[in-house]
């Protein structure tokens, strides 16, 4: 049979150790604000600070045009999870990083490693010969046992949903076939065994319609998040089927902001300019580290800071440079084997935290990296999905995520507008994080190691300047 490609193109400086902050007014303004914030009542706990993120992968396959591969993130709430497998892909999250930061020149970064392996993996299930060995390769299933990934995957999402103590998570995944088209029965067993997924017959050559179906699974698996996801062009009457997986979670951090403490700031970006966001405070216990690669490439000592959500299964870890150390003289050191490094050696101690409210938000062609991370083999017309049917006439022809994240504090806009008592303190006794400058960041499982979003904050939220910030004290 012919092949014919149908490609859908969808869019894609100051922190010193010791708590010095160099300049005099940037020292008034945080001596003003931390006498503010203790002067305030101590039952911080009492207020729940959100930390959002959702996921959503999507795959339409055609038969005689590719699989769309899409995988989407919107705003959830951070997260706890538990008892997660040994994780075996942190090479593979911190290769994406890589090839996402050398083309990302000075925009944020946000992407979930779960999110695409999950995707790839439910590709792997149909793919047989080299489609399938580059998968496992570039994952990094290759010292498993032939198929044990599928079960790592199904442990990984079953062990997300095992406890709701501390957060909420939905995690599900469906199957839209075409009508009268038949798919190897086995295929479809091993998906609703390893991934758990529904399966609906639809009609592909009623586009319309089709989206119309596929946005309300999407829109009913992610709070309403994800609207409009799809529209009539995005199928044909050569569409085959579409996979589409959704993940949702909410938490809270365990030491929680307070809403009150919040204050516009500035935030000095790596080109040199400065923009105004809203910056959260508080002082409580962390986990903290200072670390140096020994040489000047990361521009010296750099910070670590892994802030625990409600359960302390899972954290963010923000990896901060000197405010005059652009984030980019950082990254080139970032390996897994260091994630783990600063995870091993950064110990609870009291910290006074200035982190900004951001939402980061990307839309990724996924097709080029991937294939620079050696899975060429399923883009090609020697694609071998067989699995999936009887002939080899499918391969993939498009991979895309889109990611949204957003990091806030509920009511903290009213808080802004609220007064600041003027106070003053001489001596901070322990360390000062200052995430006024661009910084790096990961989500990740603590007992485990398993990555589940990995980006950077190069802008934070921007907002003007109100009566009630600094300036104006």
């Amino acid at each position: 049979m012919t092949l014919t490609c149908v490609i859908h193109k969808i869019e894609r400086r100051r922190v010193k150790r010791g708590g010095v902050v160099c300049g005099s007014r940037r020292s008034s303004e945080l001596r003003l604000w931390r006498r503010a914030a203790e002067a305030e009542t101590a039952h911080i706990h009492l207020y729940l600070t959100p930390f959002n993120v959702l996921c959503v992968a999507m795959l339409i396959l055609d038969v005689l045009s590719p699989l769309l591969l899409l995988s989407i993130l919107l705003p959830g709430y951070g997260c706890r999870a538990a008892d997660i497998p040994e994780d075996t892909t942190s090479e593979f999250s911190v290769r994406l990083y890589h090839r996402l930061q050398a083309a990302g020149g000075q925009d944020n970064i946000i992407f979930s490693p779960l999110s695409v392996t999950v995707a790839l993996g439910m590709v792997e299930l149909g793919a047989r010969g080299a489609s399938l060995e580059e998968i496992r390769q570039a994952v990094g299933f290759s010292h498993l046992l032939p198929g044990a990934e599928f079960s790592l995957l199904r442990n990984v999402t079953a062990t997300l949903l095992d406890d709701d103590t501390h957060y909420m998570i939905r995690f599900a995944n469906s199957l839209f076939l075409q009508e009268g088209v038949t798919f190897n029965p086995e295929f479809l067993h091993l998906m609703r065994k390893y991934f758990q997924a529904d399966v609906e017959t639809v009609d592909f050559s009623e586009s319309a319609a089709v989206a119309e179906q596929i946005n309300s699974w999407v829109e009913n698996h992610t709070e309403s998040k994800i609207c409009g996801l799809l529209s009539a062009k995005d199928f044909s009457s050569v569409t085959r089927l579409t996979l589409v997986n959704a993940v949702y979670f909410r938490g809270s951090w365990k030491n929680q902001f307070r809403p009150e403490n919040t204050r516009t700031f500035s935030f000095s970006k790596d080109d040199g300019s400065e923009v105004q966001t809203l910056m959260m405070y508080q002082q409580g216990d962390f986990y903290y580290g200072e670390f140096s690669d020994g040489s000047q490439e990361a521009g010296g000592v750099y910070q670590v800071l892994e802030m625990p959500y409600e359960g302390e299964d899972m954290s963010m870890m923000i990896v901060l440079p000197r405010q005059e150390v652009p984030l980019a003289s950082l990254e080139p050191i970032i390996k897994a084997a260091l994630l783990e490094e600063w995870a091993n050696n950064v110990k609870r101690q009291k910290v006074e935290v200035y982190l900004p409210r951001f939402k980061v938000e990307q839309k990724i062609d996924l097709k080029h990296i991937l294939q620079e991370l050696g899975i060429k083999n399923i883009f090609t017309d020697d694609a071998d999905l067989s699995t999936m049917t009887d002939g080899k006439d499918l391969y993939i022809g498009k991979a895309v995520q889109k990611a949204y994240l957003e990091v806030t504090e509920e009511g903290a806009e009213g808080a802004v507008g609220s007064g600041m008592i003027a106070l003053t303190r001489t001596l901070v006794l322990y360390p000062q994080v200052m995430a006024d400058h661009p910084f790096f960041f990961v989500i990740r499982n603590r007992r485990t190691g398993s990555v589940l979003f990995m980006g950077r904050v190069m802008t934070p939220e921007v907002i003007e300047p109100s009566d009630h910030d600094f300036d104006s004290v």
